[in-house]
């Protein structure tokens, strides 16, 4: 690698999260994404806590996390891995929503738990607007929660 070239960003911290996404408290849902291996894949991390404001009502006595969320993690791991690899941490970056495919949940996520999200892209390159990913949640190593979603991205300003 010659030194005008930058090093790749394999891990992203909290600090390199918020640099990427605009997601705020409380709707910033990872806390770190390691195994950064380009736009391909990445690994992201959620520390389940039960002072999170959906467990409030979802449900009381019996906090579990909403499958909406799980997802929405995913997505953010796919945010900040694409972000990241193209040099986007500038905060003008926006990403939303545009298809959740195939979402099955396979097991209750509570507080507690270390949700592990596993993101692959299947379609989208430095460059294009429209990307789409294959996700997986697990949690010690068990299937959580997998979807195929697509995303667009959009560059403020």
């Amino acid at each position: 690698m010659s030194d005008t070239q930058q090093t790749p960003i394999t891990v992203a911290d909290i600090h390199l999260i918020q640099a990427i996404l605009p997601h705020r408290y409380p709707f910033l849902l990872v806390d770190r994404v390691i195994d950064i291996d380009g736009t391909q894949t990445a690994t992201g991390i959620k520390n389940v806590t039960m002072n999170e404001p959906h467990f409030q009502g979802h449900f009381p006595g019996a906090p579990i996390m909403p499958g909406v969320t799980i997802i929405e993690a995913m997505a953010q791991t796919a945010g900040v891995m694409v972000g990241a690899s193209m040099g986007l941490v500038n905060g003008d970056l926006l990403i939303y929503f545009m298809s959740i495919d195939k979402a099955k949940f396979r097991r209750k996520v509570i507080p507690g738990d270390r949700m592990l999200m596993h993101v692959t892209t299947t379609r989208g390159k430095p460059g294009g607007k429209v990307w789409k990913f294959h996700g997986r949640a697990e949690v010690d190593g068990e299937l959580a929660a997998e979807c195929e979603f697509s995303a667009m991205l959009d560059l403020k300003g």
